[in-house]
């Protein structure tokens, strides 16, 4: 696969996953043992704002890769 491909992969998988994962956190916000508590919201953004960089990592450096 080249890498003109693999980007064009990569970018439509990550576009999948930032849909995917504001879904998520937007159905997680709304439970109640969440809605309840402000220190708790605070901590669920902190961690759904930065958590979608974990999974998104092995598929830019899968991306980046040179071609063979």
């Amino acid at each position: 696969m080249t890498i003109r491909t693999r980007k064009f992969v990569g970018t439509l998988a990550l576009l999948a996953l930032v849909v995917v994962w504001s879904l998520l956190g937007m159905t997680l916000a709304q439970t109640p043992w969440l809605a309840s508590s402000g220190l708790l919201q605070a901590a669920f953004y902190v961690v759904a704002g930065i958590g979608w960089v974990l999974p998104a990592m092995p598929i830019i450096s899968w991306m980046s890769r040179p071609d063979i």
